[in-house]
């Protein structure tokens, strides 16, 4: 490349990302392997509600540059939320070190490191790992969701709707794995078939390939992760004492070998929060910015409902001040009609050893605004720590294509130490609220509870004897239904009880059929 042409491509990146607003510090801007570190590459936090892609292959640079971004978020107050699979991610709560490498690329992109250490919250997926464990219920996690962890088909998520439906109209409370399963049980039953009557029934064999899927499930160690407490989404947007955004690392190092319940998790803290957070418009800052580490295990094998799923939601999300940057090896991992409303692009480098992985690279070049560099070359051959970048500027108008340079992190770059993690998690607020599992009364019990109570002809006279209160009431016309007995029953009011202040639950099915209260 000439110096004028040199020059002239610098100047126009130099342009494109000077804002006035405030930004996150991404590198220095690239040209024939010397980085400019008069030129810096940034990204404004009032967009960063417009989603974005961080991609690359494994060993390029994608979590640093996570950890990068997270760093810089809480500083300028945002909540985060990070998944780490890895367990490389926990380092963000310890300070850096720093050494020679360190010191070179600081110097090489001018930037001031200091050794800093960030508020952070461990959470752990029901105890599996380390971290305060959080739980989703079966209710609300819903049967859209579910089906997906289980693999069912489109017959068999339909019937898993209905039993749900069935749930909810009964009033049976469905917490966890054993409340479905009993549900499920009792309407294949005679008694139960008759009550699903006047709903189109459900097949033996259907309901067969449902509990051997829960049972599946189960044996993996799924029960740990649904019941009571409840996590409440809300405790993802919280601000430290000190101003910053708390960083919040979900520890999922312990559910590797269930990346469908890792991803579908995910997606239904996305939901739960879409659900209860005000609409808020485009704001000086977001509300929170949530990165989904190895999305690929979203979309994979997702039915076409499922997909339009998520791309209403990362539509939708973005007007409650949420932003959501996807995490993955290469753009073909995210269905076109997603990547199209992911704006900020940090592509990592590619490999193209096989033919799919040279028809990948040409097809993520395509993705990127024309520019002065040969992206399908330069995509092989990043280092380290190199990214190539484009972002929305305050306009909303994508900037030039910048090869970067990427800052280092404040923070350490590997794992934090066990005792600096044992310290935070013992020291959490969240921990009284979330530590210690609860099992109130619900579908299972309840349903176990109708079983034993039902009437024989050796039980008729003693029950008589044992109720003279109740025969010398005088006689109803109708018997109760099995929704008035659920309203007088103690799990009723265990249900308003646990809801406050507020009388009962108000559920709402949203566009994944999650069932949530109203905060």
């Amino acid at each position: 490349m000439t110096d004028s042409t040199a020059s002239g491509q610098l100047e126009e990146i130099k342009n494109g990302y000077s804002f006035d607003s405030e930004v996150i510090e991404l590198g220095a801007a690239v040209i024939d392997d010397a980085a400019h570190a008069d030129v810096p590459v940034r990204l404004p936090v009032s967009m960063m509600n417009r989603h974005g892609l961080v991609a690359g292959a494994t060993g390029t640079g994608k979590t640093k540059t996570l950890q990068l971004m997270a760093e810089q978020l809480s500083t300028a107050g945002v909540p985060v939320f990070l998944a780490d699979i890895k367990g490389d991610v926990s380092g963000i709560a310890s300070p850096g070190e720093g050494g020679e490498k360190i010191d070179a690329r600081a110097k090489d992109v001018g930037q001031d490191w200091k050794a800093t250490a960030f508020p952070t919250e461990f959470l752990s997926l029901g105890g599996k790992g380390k971290g305060v464990p959080i739980r989703a219920t079966i209710t609300s996690f819903g049967p859209t969701l579910l089906s997906k962890v289980l693999g069912l088909n489109d017959t068999q998520e339909s019937s898993l709707g209905l039993v749900f439906h069935y749930a909810d109209k009964r009033g049976l409370s469905l917490l966890d794995l054993k409340d479905l399963t009993a549900v499920i049980q009792f309407l294949v039953s005679d008694e139960g078939k008759e009550d699903l009557k006047g709903l189109g029934g459900l097949s033996s064999s259907t309901a067969g390939v449902i509990l051997r899927n829960l049972i599946a499930f189960s044996d993996q160690g799924a029960e740990a992760f649904f019941g009571e407490p409840e996590f409440d989404t809300a405790d993802l947007t919280r601000v430290a004492e000190d101003g910053r955004g708390v960083v919040t690392c979900l520890e999922v190092p312990g559910v590797q070998d269930k990346p469908a319940l890792f991803s579908t998790f995910l997606m239904w803290l996305l939901a739960d929060l879409f659900h209860d957070l005000p609409e808020v418009g485009d704001a000086d800052k977001p509300k929170l910015v949530f990165f989904f580490d190895e999305a690929h295990l979203l979309f994979n094998d997702a039915s076409p409902a499922f997909l339009t799923a998520i791309e209403q939601t990362v539509k939708l999300i973005r007007s409650k001040g949420v932003g959501i940057f996807f995490v993955t090896q290469t753009p073909k991992d995210v269905p076109n009609d997603v990547l199209s409303q992911l704006g900020n692009r940090v592509q990592h480098a590619l490999r193209a050893f096989t033919p799919d992985d040279a028809k990948a690279l040409r097809a993520t070049v395509q993705t990127f605004p024309t520019s002065g560099y040969d992206l399908e070359k330069l995509l092989t051959s990043l280092g380290t720590g190199e990214a190539v970048i484009t972002v929305l500027s305050e306009k909303g108008a994508p900037t030039p294509v910048a090869w970067t340079r990427m800052r280092a992190p404040l923070s350490l770059m590997a794992p934090s130490p066990a005792e600096t993690m044992d310290g935070i998690i013992a020291k959490s607020p969240l921990a009284p609220k979330y530590s210690e599992a609860v099992d109130r009364e619900s579908a299972y019990e309840m349903l176990n509870k109708k079983l034993a109570d039902a009437p024989t002809d050796d039980a008729e006279s003693g029950k008589e004897a044992a109720a003279p209160k109740e025969k010398a009431e005088p006689k109803k016309k109708d018997e109760p239904g099995m929704v008035e007995q659920v309203v007088k029953s103690s799990a009723f009011k265990s249900v308003l009880r646990s809801a406050g202040t507020v009388l009962g639950r108000e559920i709402t099915r949203g566009i994944f059929g999650t069932a949530r209260r109203r905060r």
